[in-house]
């Protein structure tokens, strides 16, 4: 971002400093996906319970963004971003110091309503700093980072779950904690005009919820990009059982499905490039039809009986990158709708997210996927909801 571009708060540290903040959850929950094939044999439990391990941590992180919002909207963004971050490295280090799958999941937890914090305040601070355009832009670059968290965090903790042991990992996410905690106090300004109030701050909690839950511009925004994620979790979910219907085996399902990522990052990056010049609601458009496009040239091509691993991944890249014009516009404008409720608002988005979410991926373990017919319609079914919101939204 150039000077003139930016708001006077948005120094390059402090920009750095949120996307940091906003990514360090979804590192945390990535990095040590590497370990949980031997978790079952070093802790000598079911498959069942190292998956639970993973489950605790999504249902915190996504469970406690509805606290750490209101939370920050009343008592300011730093000091909840500090607290969060204290937790997150204190389930760190008890996990990298348990002897049981239980204790495990009990300290995962703990890591993820930590990690919750940074998620949702981020996004929140995002409000407070950007304007407009501005505002978009950043959430771009967010996109674009998020875009390469997950599989540099799997490579990370791989290496080091075979070099240094399992425990490393945590070791790790424990050091970034205590990394992001300082340049909180030292970088982050504190919120001295934030209005403080008498009541509770539970009756506070739900009060912002009621008055966010009346917009109806917020709840349109919150639909589709949570839509929006579940077509593309749906496609995480189905993809690997869909290519091992085509005869790609592990060692390859990785390269098929980094497509939709990478080419998410594209268009994150097109986001960012292209904003100033055509704003939110034709960046948006042009979204929805490459994302609905995409998936209509697969699923047609299934159809068609052409049952082939580049047929099935090639033309989602369009849905990538059409994800990648959406979702920074959605961010921003959840946000945006009421600036005093900017972390409420990007709580409920957060938590939206991972349940459509989860929800896609449940949906997907019904289907069968001995090819990607079934697959293309629930990701069509998707991508046509979200866009049904977007007209209403527009017309509005």
């Amino acid at each position: 971002m150039t000077h003139d571009t930016r708001h006077p708060r948005a120094s390059p540290w402090l920009i750095a400093n949120l996307l940091g903040q906003i990514t360090f959850g979804l590192l945390a929950m990535t990095i040590c996906l590497p370990s949980m094939q031997e978790w079952g044999a070093i802790f000598d439990a079911d498959q069942a319970s190292v998956q639970l391990t993973f489950s605790a941590f999504v249902v915190a992180f996504g469970g406690m963004q509805l606290v750490h919002g209101p939370l920050s909207d009343r008592h300011g963004r730093k000091i909840v971003l500090m607290a969060g971050l204290a937790l997150a490295a204190t389930g760190s280090v008890l996990a990298a110091l348990v002897s049981d799958i239980a204790s495990l999941t009990a300290a995962r937890m703990l890591q993820g309503a930590g990690c919750a914090a940074g998620m949702v305040v981020g996004r929140s601070m995002v409000q407070d700093i950007f304007q407009g355009p501005q505002r978009t832009r950043f959430m771009a670059y967010v996109g674009m980072t998020m875009g390469m968290t997950p599989p540099l965090g799997t490579l990370i903790g791989g290496q080091l779950h075979v070099r240094l042991g399992w425990q490393s990992n945590f070791v790790l996410i424990a050091a970034i904690a205590v990394v992001l905690l300082l340049s909180t106090w030292w970088g982050v300004p504190a919120d001295r005009s934030r209005q403080r109030s008498d009541t509770h701050w539970f009756v506070d909690m739900r009060s912002a919820y009621a008055r966010l839950v009346r917009v109806p511009a917020f709840l349109l925004y919150v639909a589709i990009l949570a839509l929006t994620t579940a077509g593309f979790f749906a496609f995480l979910a189905g993809a690997p059982v869909v290519l091992g219907s085509y005869g790609v085996g592990p060692q390859g399902v990785g390269l098929y499905i980094m497509l939709v990522p990478m080419s998410y990052i594209c268009g994150n990056f097109l986001t960012s490039a292209l904003i100033h010049r055509h704003g939110e609601r034709r960046l948006m458009l042009i979204g929805q039809l490459l994302a609905i496009g995409g998936v209509a040239i697969m699923l047609a091509l299934a159809m068609a009986g052409l049952h082939a691993p580049l047929a099935f991944a090639m033309p989602l890249m369009l849905l990538g990158v059409g994800h990648g014009l959406l979702t920074p516009t959605c961010l921003s404008g959840t946000v945006s709708v009421v600036p005093g409720l900017a972390g409420s608002a990007a709580a409920v988005a957060g938590l939206m997210q991972q349940l459509m979410g989860a929800l896609a991926g449940y949906a997907v373990g019904l289907l069968p996927l001995d090819g990607a017919l079934y697959l293309g319609w629930l990701m069509l079914g998707f991508s046509v909801l979200a866009a049904g919101a977007q007209v209403v939204l527009h017309r509005r």
